[in-house]
């Protein structure tokens, strides 16, 4: 069987009714309830193994593989949401005063010292783009393009053109982070495409949603209506690990329709947030997750896609960033952005 074949895999995974209800997600077809997100969260799924990738290992054990530039053995998707950029002086006054208090004075004169710049310490794309370019990386970075008046608008993209601009031409991915209603609603999510278009001055073929809000199959075919050629916005928010069993980027399969979607998905694995705030694990355990997964995805000759937010980027947070990013260097990990496993795997390896 050719491993490039699309319809050859797709018939190999229905051989097995189990694996295909994970892979296709058939349970959120029709899920009896959903979060105050909209979302269809982990502690009511049927599958509890979420740390193994059980539909890559079952297609790489029948000898599915896929090829990376340079004969690189797995690949890890980095990619960071830009919720917000402008912390109010307010909060970092706090924050001095609290260092000050502790005896911290490094970080309170740093605290200090940013309180009267709007864009401080959030506006952190450069120093993010120096750290990955220190580990041979790139990554993507996922901005909102909302309206005033759009619920959860923290900032205007017009305002980071020549940001925005600056990530784009040293060879990052600038892609889009859907509002609120853009998953579920085409005009809005075209809408929010244009403006960012309009100031990045390209196309924007990358995306992901805010609050990872999520409908399957409804808000990939609006994706591919609107022109995305992927997505990576399918993990869960309360628990890190392999949603529909998948540590490989695959093309969609509407069950309601009996055909593929087009657009590509590179599942998520990791975020942030997820281990910080959901899971709540300490650093130490946090890493621990973080590397079980990553080794699940060697094994398999996978894609990892790690989100890490540019309000992660300090403390202990950043240090388990950048651990990430020196564990899977040293294992010749190809760390690049959303877009460019888009190109390099495209349709010929495309599950």
């Amino acid at each position: 069987m050719s491993i490039h074949s699309n319809g050859a895999m797709l018939e190999l995974l229905r051989e097995d009714p189990a694996i295909w209800d994970l892979f296709t997600r058939k349970e959120e077809y029709a899920p009896g309830l959903r979060d105050e997100f909209d979302r269809f969260p982990y502690y009511l799924s049927s599958h509890r193994n979420i740390f193994k990738p059980c539909v890559s290992e079952y297609l790489h054990d029948r000898g599915y593989r896929v090829e990376y530039p340079d004969g690189q053995p797995f690949a890890i998707c980095l990619t960071h949401d830009i919720d917000s950029i402008y912390r109010p002086s307010l909060f970092k006054g706090y924050d001095a005063l609290q260092s000050l208090k502790v005896g911290n004075l490094r970080k309170g004169i740093d605290s200090i010292s940013q309180i009267r710049s709007k864009k401080l310490p959030w506006c952190n794309f450069q120093e993010i783009m120096a750290l990955e370019e220190q580990y041979d990386a790139t990554s993507s970075f996922y901005f909102l393009a909302l309206a005033p008046g759009d619920k959860d608008y923290r900032y205007d993209i017009r305002d980071l053109e020549t940001d925005i601009g600056t990530i784009a031409d040293a060879g990052w991915e600038v892609g889009l982070h859907g509002g609120h209603q853009a998953y579920c609603d085409l005009q809005q999510l075209q809408a929010e495409k244009k403006r960012l278009e309009k100031v990045l001055n390209r196309p924007v073929i990358g995306y992901r949603n805010h609050y990872l809000r999520f409908r399957v199959p409804e808000t990939w075919k609006h994706l591919a209506e609107a022109g995305f050629r992927y997505d990576t916005t399918l993990g869960y928010p309360d628990c890190v690990g392999f949603r529909n069993g998948m540590c490989h980027p695959f093309r969609p399969y509407d069950l309601t329709a009996g055909r593929e979607i087009d657009i590509m998905e590179i599942p998520l694995t990791i975020m942030d947030t997820t281990l910080d705030r959901y899971m709540r694990l300490d650093p130490g355990r946090a890493w621990e997750v973080t590397r079980c997964l990553i080794d699940a995805t060697e094994r398999c000759g996978g894609v990892a896609t790690i989100l890490w937010h540019n309000t992660f980027m300090g403390g202990e947070r950043l240090k388990l960033y950048e651990k990430a990013l020196r564990y899977c260097g040293e294992k010749g990990a190809w760390m690049t952005s959303g877009v460019e496993i888009q190109a390099s795997i495209g349709e010929r390896q495309l599950l």
